[in-house]
């Protein structure tokens, strides 16, 4: 049985952006491991709409 996935919606870079700037703001810098695994996510995230061409231009 294949599982079928709900389609995602794709952020821009420049939102992602800001969700890992928050990140770090948030932690003072220094990242626990569930952090750390956030952290990993969004720079995936953030690369895949780098990749994507989902960058917002100002």
């Amino acid at each position: 049985m294949s599982a079928i996935q709900a389609p995602r919606t794709v952020r821009s870079a420049d939102v992602v952006n800001e969700q890992i700037r928050d990140l770090w703001a948030r932690t003072g810098g220094h990242l626990s491991a569930e952090d750390r695994a956030e952290y990993e996510a969004l720079v995936t995230e953030w690369a895949s709409a780098i990749d994507g061409g989902v960058a917002q231009r100002a």
